[in-house]
């Protein structure tokens, strides 16, 4: 979960540190560090807990020798907490060597041991540095940084990405991986390595991702890719489809509030390319072959957070289009309770990086087997996608505040073009049915953009509601994902409990938190499309109105049956049922994060959260 970048090349090592970390510190904000090699070959770092601009601000104050060499960290702690002895980089070899990690090294304790028992003594409380000593110790067996990672690597157990340099290697920074991200910027005189292409899409957009145990090394005007065993690796380079500009605020208070804004273009450019005379057309499911995809009986959607509840509003429509089952699973849940899988299962994975570890991990495990596999990716050059065979990418764009909007719009798009794609290799849609719900996705972006014109009343309704102490959202069918997302976003950003519950579920238990003045959202089904529906929600509304809640409806414009009932409507732009998801959860974004502005919270970096969660 952490982020890393490392560089060689001119003697500008600090800066492209900084600015890496800069753009990865949704990454993990619980300290940050830089170990540089200077002109004279000798090693120095600085770290510091706390967010990067404590590091900043320090070496500010005490500038530190900049050199052509360099690695640094943002840290999501997880062995030891965020103080300056763990944060990274750790120091191996008498402190000529520094090491940077991200994951969990599960085998540290005995090796630890080892090392305590041969007289080397430890600083911190991480397992990192248990990976720096080590290293540091057959440095000294080999005098190579590149055999010494190799014969390290061979020991590690767990998930791992590792960048280290030695002060007697200098123009070198040595880096390998195993179910952690790892990529390699290609620039002229220099090259990067990073957590993702973030970290240096500022200065080359071509890019190299690294492939599970593989060891990489850089210098200024070479790149080494091996196995764990030291045999050559062939590269693919691929160019980054956004610059460094795309990464930026670009003058809004915050990241999240610059994602909410892109959300009409990320549904829009996951649609680019894919809708052919209205019908649906994925072109990266080409290889996948329509008599595979016609021959799929069971579908198992795994995923983690937004991205599980973007599945389930997925679900809806791919069974509904392509009448095959479909199960939701959360990834980490998944694995571990032996389920059915056969040839005839297609297995569908949701992450915005690629690198979600309890994804990768149930995407692997399915596979193995026998299972088809699709992911659903944001991130070029990410493991998850490798690992499956084949991916449709969102094209959602850097998504950097860590609480998900426009890439939960863009999943949602992505699986209901799949769900489109399946039904008319099936044959299960006529072509009019197509059409009509081709142009429904194509009506979408302008729909969203509407919303966000007129969110100024949500914006003042969260003001007005910044004390409120607990939060609940009620939705049916589509609705119900939707407000799943809703409470958990309040969560994620304002730390208030909020739930979710299906609405048809309130009379089995929840409505017994129900007294007076209780806020409570609900997303109101389209009477026209889903008349039964409505009017179940209707009631829903006028019992829980009855003990005293306070009703925030989100409904459609002119739905007047919700009118006498609700405290408060939210409207949304007229759409069938099966799109309403795409406009309901704008609303409840935007609360969210407004409450938390209100609150006097920083919305791009909740506390506790990482964006990537690379690790079980």
């Amino acid at each position: 979960m952490c982020g890393i970048v490392g560089y060689v090349g001119s003697e500008k090592s600090l800066e492209v540190l900084l600015g890496g970390l800069k753009r990865l510190e949704y990454r993990g904000y619980d300290s940050a560090g830089v170990a540089i090699v200077d002109a004279a070959g000798e090693l120095h770092t600085v770290k510091r807990a706390g967010k990067l601009s404590v590091l900043a601000d320090e070496l500010a104050a005490h500038p530190m020798a900049n050199g052509s060499t360099g690695i640094g960290h943002t840290r999501w702690a997880t062995h030891g907490g965020p103080t300056d002895r763990n944060a990274h980089p750790h120091l191996g070899d008498d402190g000529r060597l520094a090491v940077i990690h991200n994951g969990i090294i599960e085998n540290f304790a005995p090796l630890k041991d080892e090392l305590l028992a041969e007289g080397f003594s430890f600083t911190s409380e991480t397992d990192t540095e248990v990976a720096a000593v080590l290293l540091g110790r057959e440095f000294r067996a080999t005098g190579s940084l590149q055999e010494a990672f190799r014969r390290v690597v061979a020991r590690l157990e767990g998930a791992f990405t590792l960048l280290a340099l030695h002060q007697d290697e200098p123009g070198v920074v040595v880096g390998a991986r195993r179910n952690s991200p790892l990529v390699i910027g290609l620039g002229d005189g220099e090259n990067f390595l990073g957590s993702d292409v973030a970290a240096f899409v500022e200065h080359t957009r071509r890019a190299v991702a690294i492939g599970q145990d593989q060891i990489v090394t850089i210098t200024p005007n070479e790149v080494k890719v091996t196995d764990f065993d030291g045999n050559a690796v062939e590269v693919e380079a691929f160019e980054v489809a956004w610059d460094a500009a795309a990464s930026e605020k670009g003058g809004w208070s915050s990241f999240m509030a610059k994602e909410i804004s892109e959300e009409p273009d990320a549904v829009a450019n996951t649609l680019r390319g894919r809708v052919l005379d209205g019908r649906v057309v994925i072109p990266e499911l080409e290889a996948f072959g329509d008599d595979v995809l016609a021959g799929i009986d069971r579908i198992t959607i795994i995923a983690c957070g937004t991205a599980a509840y973007a599945g389930q509003v997925g679900r809806y429509a791919i069974e509904k289009w392509s009448r095959v089952p479909v199960e939701v699973e959360l990834s980490h849940e998944f694995r571990y309770r032996d389920p059915v899988i056969t040839p005839t299962t297609l297995v569908i994975s949701i992450s915005q990086s690629g690198e979600t570890m309890d994804t990768l991990m149930a995407v692997k495990y399915a596979r193995e087997a026998g299972a088809r596999a699709i992911s659903v990716c944001n991130t070029q050059g990410a493991t998850i996608p490798r690992e499956s065979d084949a991916v449709v990418y969102t094209h959602a764009g850097p998504e950097v505040a860590v609480a998900s909007t426009k890439a939960f719009v863009a999943q949602i798009t992505a699986l209901y073009l799949f769900g489109l794609h399946l039904a008319r290799v099936r044959g299960s849609l006529s072509e009019a049915d197509q059409a009509e719900y081709v142009a429904e996705l194509l009506a979408i972006p302008a729909k969203i953009s509407h919303v966000l014109e007129s969110s100024e009343s949500i914006a003042q309704l969260a003001k007005w509601m910044s004390d409120s102490r607990a939060v609940l959202f009620l939705g049916r069918h589509v609705g119900y994902p939707i407000a799943l997302e809703g409470a958990l976003k309040l969560k994620e950003l304002a730390y208030i409990h909020a739930e979710g519950f299906a609405a048809g579920e309130l009379k089995h238990g929840p409505i017994a938190l129900i007294e007076a003045g209780q806020p409570v959202f609900v997303i109101v089904p389209s009477p026209r499309g889903s008349a039964e529906m409505h009017k179940k929600v209707v009631s829903n509304i006028q019992e829980i109105r009855a003990r005293g809640a306070r009703i925030i409806a989100i409904a459609e414009q002119g739905d007047a049956a919700v009118l006498p009932f609700a405290d408060e409507v939210v409207p949304i732009p007229l759409a069938a049922p099966m799109f309403e998801p795409f406009l309901a959860v704008i609303p409840l974004q935007i609360f969210a994060m407004e409450l938390a502005t209100a609150k006097g919270l920083d919305v791009d970096q909740p506390r506790n959260l990482a964006k990537s969660v690379t690790v079980e």
